[in-house]
């Protein structure tokens, strides 16, 4: 990579500020066998754009679904399908046809996208959290309380927050100098790698800061949110509703709580012990935890509720009836 980091004649000095007119991602390089690897990231990405978009539709075709806990499904696939398309194909372009380089411009839109899906994937296991802590602790006042109208807000509120912080993180990237290295030790334009380029160069306290601060705010206050309103749920079941009752709430509740485990964890994990984990097993472990949940979210909570079951066997009816007996034009 001599070449790569050297070719430092072609950067751009702005008011003082060095910004190279390229990054290189080095990824996955020289891991053996990866190419099997794509293949599987290819399929997940395939799944995951077809389930997200098949709930999307059932949900917008079936106004029985315009309710405020499938506003909040519907987000979710959205959110799902927007982090897979901002990260597989970029990547798959990236190491199957050898366009590791990635400009300046580019680098950061990539940053912000993959962020933001990312934050907002986060919040929506919030939004499904506080759907569920009212419907089994509050069941008399859950129409008054998560209305749609308030469930809107409330997704609304989550996608402005998770574009305001990205925003700051990608504008603190663009007061930073890059005098020396530009090889990205990530398979996406990640934020740690990305400011640490700046270290000999630049002041990156601020970006430090912002480093420490996203996990909180996507990672850790969530994930302390949900336990507690969980604790909430576990101690409703067990004191206010009926044995039947709470089978069925706890079956709900075991496809969220399976979404969180498969969301959160490996993150956190990896996160807290990055300095014990090998570079490459980071960054394959980082990938799946990307790729899998917006996959998986699909089968897991959705495709388990017996009334989505209802609506979806009803859609596929239509359209198959459609398709068999197409209307006749006069």
């Amino acid at each position: 990579m001599s070449s790569v980091t050297s070719d430092l004649s072609l950067t751009e000095n702005i008011t003082t500020i060095i910004r190279p007119p390229y990054f290189y991602i080095s990824g996955f390089t020289g891991i053996p066998n990866m190419e099997y690897y794509y293949v599987f990231l290819s399929l997940i990405y395939i799944i995951s754009l077809v389930g997200n978009t098949f709930i999307m539709v059932v949900i917008f075709v079936d106004h029985s679904l315009h309710r405020p806990k499938y506003i909040a499904v519907f987000n979710l696939a959205f959110t799902d399908l927007c982090e897979s398309t901002a990260q597989v194909p970029k990547l798959l372009d990236m190491f199957l046809f050898d366009r590791q380089f990635i400009s300046y411009d580019q680098c950061l839109a990539n940053l912000f996208f993959v962020f933001v899906f990312l934050t907002m994937q986060s919040f929506n296991l919030i939004i499904l959290s506080y759907d569920r802590l009212v419907a089994i602790c509050y069941p008399l006042r859950y129409h008054m309380i998560v209305t749609p109208r308030s469930m809107i807000q409330l997704t609304v509120s989550g996608w402005v927050f998770a574009v305001l912080i990205v925003l700051i993180a990608v504008g603190l990237i663009t007061r930073l100098s890059f005098c020396r290295s530009v090889v990205i030790n990530s398979y996406f334009c990640d934020h740690g790698p990305l400011f640490r380029l700046a270290t000999p160069c630049s002041d990156v306290l601020p970006n430090l800061v912002m480093a420490k601060l996203l996990p909180c705010i996507v990672l850790y206050i969530p994930i302390i949110f949900i336990i507690a309103s969980y604790i909430c749920i576990i101690h409703a079941l067990f004191t206010v509703t009926l044995p039947q009752d709470r089978i069925r709430a706890m079956k709900t509740c075991t496809s969220h709580l399976t979404l969180v485990a498969i969301f959160y964890l490996p993150v956190i994990f990896t996160y807290l012990l990055q300095s014990l984990i090998q570079t490459n097993a980071r960054i394959i472990n980082l990938s799946l935890t990307s790729v899998l949940p917006p996959m998986l979210n699909p089968i897991i909570y959705v495709l388990k509720t017996e009334e989505f079951k209802v609506s979806a066997k009803r859609f596929l009816r239509r359209v198959a009836q459609r398709e068999v007996c197409p209307v006749k034009t006069t």
